[in-house]
Protein backbone atom coordinates (compact mmCIF):
# COMPACT_ATOMS: atom_id res chain seq x y z
CA UNK A 1 0.00 0.00 0.00
CA UNK A 2 1.22 3.21 -0.87
CA UNK A 3 2.31 6.07 1.72
CA UNK A 4 -0.29 8.79 2.84
CA UNK A 5 0.90 12.30 1.81
CA UNK A 6 1.61 14.42 4.28
CA UNK A 7 -1.16 16.61 3.31
CA UNK A 8 -3.72 14.04 3.66
CA UNK A 9 -2.32 12.27 7.01
CA UNK A 10 -2.89 16.45 8.44
CA UNK A 11 -6.19 16.53 7.29
CA UNK A 12 -4.38 19.67 5.98
CA UNK A 13 -5.23 18.65 1.65
CA UNK A 14 -4.26 22.19 0.78
CA UNK A 15 -1.03 21.83 2.48
CA UNK A 16 -0.98 25.14 4.22
CA UNK A 17 1.59 26.16 6.46
CA UNK A 18 1.61 27.06 10.20
CA UNK A 19 1.31 30.86 10.27
CA UNK A 20 -0.51 33.49 12.62
CA UNK A 21 -3.82 32.87 11.25
CA UNK A 22 -6.15 29.83 12.82
CA UNK A 23 -8.76 28.65 10.75
CA UNK A 24 -11.94 27.20 12.04
CA UNK A 25 -11.22 23.11 12.41
CA UNK A 26 -7.84 23.91 12.90
CA UNK A 27 -6.21 21.80 15.70
CA UNK A 28 -4.80 23.51 18.48
CA UNK A 29 -1.48 21.92 18.62
CA UNK A 30 -0.09 20.86 15.70
CA UNK A 31 2.59 17.76 15.65
CA UNK A 32 3.65 18.68 12.15
CA UNK A 33 6.28 21.45 12.90
CA UNK A 34 5.73 23.26 9.40
CA UNK A 35 2.13 22.68 8.48
CA UNK A 36 -0.98 23.22 9.95
CA UNK A 37 -3.42 20.02 11.08
CA UNK A 38 -7.11 20.34 11.04
CA UNK A 39 -9.82 18.16 12.93
CA UNK A 40 -11.71 16.70 9.36
CA UNK A 41 -10.72 17.08 6.14
CA UNK A 42 -13.93 18.99 5.70
CA UNK A 43 -12.23 21.72 7.42
CA UNK A 44 -8.69 21.28 5.64
CA UNK A 45 -11.00 21.65 2.69
CA UNK A 46 -12.71 25.22 3.85
CA UNK A 47 -9.02 26.64 4.72
CA UNK A 48 -8.29 26.14 1.46
CA UNK A 49 -11.29 28.10 0.35
CA UNK A 50 -10.77 31.01 2.92
CA UNK A 51 -6.66 30.94 1.69
CA UNK A 52 -8.56 31.53 -2.17
CA UNK A 53 -10.87 34.04 -0.75
CA UNK A 54 -8.51 36.47 0.88
CA UNK A 55 -6.11 36.29 -1.65
CA UNK A 56 -9.33 37.86 -4.14
CA UNK A 57 -10.80 40.04 -1.47
CA UNK A 58 -7.50 41.24 0.15
CA UNK A 59 -4.32 40.67 -2.03
CA UNK A 60 -6.38 41.11 -5.96
CA UNK A 61 -5.42 37.73 -7.02
CA UNK A 62 -8.53 37.06 -9.05
CA UNK A 63 -7.02 34.48 -12.07
CA UNK A 64 -5.94 31.02 -11.28
CA UNK A 65 -1.99 32.18 -12.56
CA UNK A 66 -2.46 35.45 -9.67
CA UNK A 67 -4.28 33.03 -7.01
CA UNK A 68 -1.60 30.01 -7.39
CA UNK A 69 1.34 32.14 -7.63
CA UNK A 70 0.82 33.14 -4.54
CA UNK A 71 -0.20 30.02 -2.85
CA UNK A 72 2.70 28.36 -4.50
CA UNK A 73 5.20 30.45 -5.37
CA UNK A 74 8.33 29.84 -7.35
CA UNK A 75 11.06 30.05 -4.67
CA UNK A 76 9.47 26.85 -3.29
CA UNK A 77 7.30 25.01 -6.60
CA UNK A 78 7.20 24.66 -9.87
CA UNK A 79 4.66 27.42 -10.20
CA UNK A 80 3.69 27.11 -13.96
CA UNK A 81 3.09 23.19 -13.75
CA UNK A 82 0.90 23.63 -11.16
CA UNK A 83 -0.93 26.43 -12.75
CA UNK A 84 -0.80 24.41 -16.39
CA UNK A 85 -2.26 21.22 -14.11
CA UNK A 86 -4.85 23.24 -12.45
CA UNK A 87 -6.22 24.76 -15.91
CA UNK A 88 -6.35 21.34 -17.84
CA UNK A 89 -8.27 19.58 -14.53
CA UNK A 90 -10.79 22.57 -14.45
CA UNK A 91 -10.88 23.99 -18.08
CA UNK A 92 -10.37 27.23 -16.89
CA UNK A 93 -8.01 29.59 -18.59
CA UNK A 94 -4.92 30.73 -16.43
CA UNK A 95 -5.89 34.42 -16.78
CA UNK A 96 -9.87 34.15 -16.38
CA UNK A 97 -11.55 35.76 -14.10
CA UNK A 98 -12.88 33.92 -10.57
CA UNK A 99 -15.59 34.37 -8.63
CA UNK A 100 -14.50 32.70 -4.97
CA UNK A 101 -18.15 32.52 -4.41
CA UNK A 102 -18.91 30.27 -7.27
CA UNK A 103 -19.23 26.65 -5.62
CA UNK A 104 -19.18 24.69 -9.12
CA UNK A 105 -15.69 26.63 -10.35
CA UNK A 106 -14.48 26.82 -6.56
CA UNK A 107 -14.88 22.93 -5.53
CA UNK A 108 -13.49 22.45 -9.13
CA UNK A 109 -10.10 24.22 -8.29
CA UNK A 110 -9.77 23.19 -5.17
CA UNK A 111 -10.03 19.01 -6.11
CA UNK A 112 -7.10 19.65 -8.80
CA UNK A 113 -4.93 21.86 -6.16
CA UNK A 114 -5.48 18.83 -3.61
CA UNK A 115 -4.84 16.26 -6.23
CA UNK A 116 -1.67 18.71 -7.08
CA UNK A 117 -0.80 18.94 -3.54
CA UNK A 118 -1.44 15.05 -2.48
CA UNK A 119 -0.66 12.76 -5.54
CA UNK A 120 -4.33 11.81 -5.56
CA UNK A 121 -7.70 12.33 -6.94
CA UNK A 122 -9.65 14.70 -4.16
CA UNK A 123 -12.85 12.93 -2.94
CA UNK A 124 -15.88 15.45 -3.93
CA UNK A 125 -18.16 14.61 -1.30
CA UNK A 126 -15.56 16.11 1.32
CA UNK A 127 -14.75 18.94 -0.58
CA UNK A 128 -18.47 19.65 -1.18
CA UNK A 129 -18.93 19.35 2.40
CA UNK A 130 -15.42 21.97 3.04
CA UNK A 131 -17.46 24.24 0.19
CA UNK A 132 -20.65 24.67 2.67
CA UNK A 133 -18.57 24.96 5.88
CA UNK A 134 -17.03 27.75 4.36
CA UNK A 135 -20.19 29.59 2.25
CA UNK A 136 -22.25 29.25 5.39
CA UNK A 137 -19.39 31.68 6.59
CA UNK A 138 -18.61 33.60 3.93
CA UNK A 139 -21.71 32.96 1.62
CA UNK A 140 -24.17 36.39 1.10
CA UNK A 141 -26.11 36.42 4.09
Amino acid sequence: MAKMSRGLRNLNPGNIRLGGVRYKGEKAVSSDAAFRQFESIEWGYRAMFVVLHTYAVKHHCHTLREMISRYAPPCENHTESYIRRVCEATHLAADESICTTDGAVMTAIVAAMSEVENGVAAKMGDIWRGWELFISDFGPK
